[in-house]
């Protein structure tokens, strides 16, 4: 994945004499920088995020300390500090016995000028270029475009750089949001609120006449909000385009979706395929070269890059998380241990949002998100360790707990969310789960004690398949012998 920090002219969160800036963790009072401790910067960050609403004592220590176990007065002592630097005498941050804290004044967006507070991208894109063209050709022609695909297939990355090469197109510029933390959808207005500099009541009424990119990252957290966000300014503000991030589309009649699929892979069993060429090893390569410097891989190494990239579907986020793991395991190990499962992939930055730390992590949020009988056609999903039909899905899958007749809904529910994978052919669509997602699956139907039973069941379909298919070959082999005669 590309890696991104705000650049000096970083736009800041306003409030009184005050200047928050988040990405570098600083607060000024008419410019001048204000002393304050990193847990006290965590709970203000918080505030500003439900600028206006209460959070609770609960809620503000789970975001602070995730990984402790704290007391209440700790909360204090660091709300206290923010008083005192805001000289605040309970004009800025309130507090309620029940329902927690509040930063209750106006925000502001402080942009010094700027058109934009997009970040700027340190590392350069790799094998996105035609996809590119193509968005670059659209979001100018539409009002609602959204990248969907699986987490970890680099959406924030795309999205980010069509709204870097399209700056110019909008008079009001290109405004970035970032979704990704936001679980309230009350919060979404908010949000984008906060990031335009004005009264989230009057969003719609401000932006009337504005030609401006709106930039949604991580609408998956909140899609209803976000939908109900897109059919406001569809209504009220005909100059704004929108351009969304997702895991899944709106769902809107005017959305225009684009399908992101991993990098592409290259086969090391495809004879005279240039490897060092595939964008997802030149991807992996690069990312291990940052952290060896001058590595350059010798052919035996490429082959094994290949399957590494294979393993992991090309997934941007994968490909990072594995090369880390290369200082200490070398390729031969890392490919080794991929094919026990993802633990290799369960440690990652400790810097990116929750949902990107790991693989993991991204796979977990997904799966949480979806209904109990979607989370179990998705396991019993992952005994088909090939493409399969929908009709091969309803016979393998389907028990007391889960009818026939749920099947189809729940796995157009599953391709929605990009979790399952759709290819269409011939008119006959046939369906698969990515190499990373179905390892994930598997481990969640073992873990469940029901691994054996429908594997059994999925080989006995399989093998009543088999003869069904050589009678068709052999059946259609006359004709087609027919026809050449």
């Amino acid at each position: 994945m590309n890696s991104f920090v705000k650049p000096d002219t970083e736009a800041a969160v306003g409030f009184g004499p005050f200047a928050f800036y988040r990405q570098q963790r600083l607060v000024t009072c008419d410019g001048v920088p204000l002393a304050l401790g990193g847990r006290a910067l965590d709970i203000l960050q918080v505030l500003v995020e439900h600028a206006g609403t209460f959070v609770s004592k609960q809620a503000l220590i789970a975001r602070v300390w995730p990984d402790s176990v704290v007391e209440a007065i700790n909360l204090r002592v660091h709300i206290a500090a923010l008083r005192r630097a805001f000289g605040d005498g309970g004009r800025y941050i309130l507090n309620h016995p029940r329902q927690g804290y509040c930063l209750a004044v106006p925000l502001a967006l402080q942009t010094g000028g700027e058109r934009h507070n997009l970040p700027v991208r340190l590392s350069p894109i790799v094998g996105r270029d035609t996809l590119l063209g193509r968005l670059l050709r659209e979001v100018p022609r539409q009002r609602l475009v959204t990248v969907a695909g699986p987490g970890g297939v680099g959406k924030t990355t795309v999205v980010l750089r069509v709204a870097e090469l399209l700056l110019e197109h909008f008079a009001e510029g290109a405004w970035f949001v970032d979704l990704s933390a936001v679980d309230d959808p009350s919060q979404v207005i908010v949000q984008v609120a906060g990031v335009l500099g004005v009264e989230p009541g009057a969003l719609g009424q401000r932006l009337a006449h504005c030609r401006i990119l709106l930039v949604l990252d991580g609408c998956e957290q909140v899609i209803e909000a976000c939908r109900e966000l897109a059919q406001m300014l569809r209504e009220t503000a005909c100059g704004v385009t929108l351009l969304l991030s997702s895991r899944e589309p709106l769902n809107l009649v005017p959305e225009h979706i684009v399908q992101l699929p991993g990098l592409a892979l290259a086969s090391p069993h495809e004879a005279g395929y240039p490897m060092a060429v595939c964008p997802a090893v030149q991807l992996l390569v690069e990312r291990i070269a940052a952290r060896q410097q001058g590595y350059a891989p010798s052919e035996r190494d490429l082959a094994i890059l290949a399957l590494i990239c294979e393993r992991l579907d090309g997934l941007p986020l994968a490909l990072e998380l594995a090369a880390v793991q290369v200082d200490a395991l070398g390729l031969a190990g890392v490919l080794e241990q991929l094919e026990c499962g993802l633990s290799l992939l369960s440690h990652g930055r400790r810097t990116a949002v929750a949902r990107h730390r790991s693989l993991q992590a991204v796979l977990d949020s997904s799966f949480e998100r979806l209904s109990a009988e979607e989370q179990m056609a998705l396991q019993r999903l992952a005994v088909f360790d090939g493409p399969f039909t929908l009709e091969t899905a309803m016979a393998v899958i389907s028990c007391t707990q889960l009818s026939v007749g749920q099947v189809p809904r729940l796995l157009s529910g599953l391709v929605n969310v990009s979790l399952v994978m759709v290819q269409r052919c011939a008119g006959v669509e046939r369906f698969h789960l990515l190499h990373t997602t179905r390892a994930y699956a598997l481990e969640k139907l073992r873990g469940s004690g029901q691994w054996q039973l429908f594997h059994r069941r999925y080989r006995l379909q399989e093998a009543w398949d088999t003869p069904r298919s050589s009678v068709q070959s052999s059946r259609q082999q006359p004709q087609h012998c027919a026809g050449l005669l």
